[in-house]
C-alpha cells in the first residue's frame, strides 16, 4: 500500500511539472526569438565601410561551398537573404562587378537537455518553456545563421552577423525565414554586439514580422 501511494504521488508530480512546463511553452511564447550577434574585425576602423555606412557600389556575389550547391535547404536561405537584403539597396550578382563577397553558414542540432531557471532578458517568455525531457515532448533544437561579407577586392572579412534560435522541430526548414530576418532586422546591428529580436507569424503572405529589436546588456 505504502510502495503504491508512492508510486502515485510521484506520478503526480510528473504529471504537474509537465503541465506548467507545456503551458508555459504554449502561453509565455506565441511569438519565436532569436539571438543576433554582430561583429567586426578588430582591425576595423572608421576608415572602413562597414563604420561609414558601407560606402561604394551595393552589389554582392554569394559563395558557396560544393555541399551547398548541391543542398535544397541552401537554396532556400538564399532565396530569404536576397530577399530581406534588396531592402537595403543590395543588389545580387555573377559577374567579376560585385564588390563583396557573401558567406552563408546555418546548422541545425540538438540542444542541451535541461530547465534554466529565470525569465529571458526583456521581459520575454519563460526559459522553462525550453526544458527537453523525452516526456515533456522531445527535444530541443537550436537553429543557427551565419553572413559574412567580405571586401572582393582584398578579401577582407568586414561584417560578420549570426542569428540562432531553439524549438522542439528537427527540421531546419521553418526556421530559414525567421533566421534571416533576424540577422538583417536592423542591418548592421551598430552600438551593441548583442540583440534579441522577436517576432511573429505573419498574416496573409506567412512571412515572419519583426516585433522588437533590443540590445542585451552584459
Amino acid at each position: 500500500m505504502t510502495i503504491t501511494m508512492k508510486i502515485t504521488n510521484t506520478a503526480r508530480r510528473i504529471a504537474l511539472i509537465a503541465a506548467l512546463v507545456s503551458g508555459a511553452a504554449l502561453s509565455g511564447c506565441a511569438g519565436v526569438s532569436a539571438d543576433v550577434q554582430a561583429s567586426r574585425p578588430d582591425s576595423a576602423s572608421s576608415a572602413d565601410e562597414t563604420a561609414s555606412g558601407w560606402q561604394g557600389p551595393r552589389t554582392y556575389a554569394l559563395a558557396r561551398t560544393a555541399l551547398q550547391d548541391a543542398s535544397g535547404y541552401h537554396q532556400q536561405y538564399e532565396i530569404s537573404v536576397r530577399t530581406e537584403l534588396e531592402k537595403y539597396g543590395f543588389a545580387a550578382t555573377s559577374g567579376p562587378d560585385a564588390h563583396y563577397l557573401l558567406s552563408v553558414a546555418y546548422d541545425t542540432r540538438a540542444a542541451s537537455i535541461g530547465v534554466q531557471a529565470g525569465a529571458c532578458e526583456q521581459g520575454g517568455c519563460s526559459d522553462a518553456a525550453k526544458a527537453s525531457f523525452p516526456w515533456f515532448g522531445g527535444r530541443t533544437y537550436r537553429h543557427a545563421l551565419t553572413l559574412r561579407f567580405f571586401d572582393k577586392a582584398s578579401g577582407r572579412e568586414l561584417y560578420k552577423v549570426s542569428a540562432t534560435s531553439e524549438d522542439r522541430d528537427a527540421g531546419p526548414l521553418h526556421a530559414i525565414p525567421y533566421l534571416v530576418k533576424s540577422a538583417l532586422a536592423q542591418f548592421p546591428f551598430e552600438g551593441h554586439a548583442d540583440w534579441r529580436v522577436k517576432l511573429r507569424p505573419g498574416d496573409a503572405d506567412g512571412a515572419p514580422r519583426v516585433v522588437s529589436v533590443k540590445p542585451l546588456q552584459p
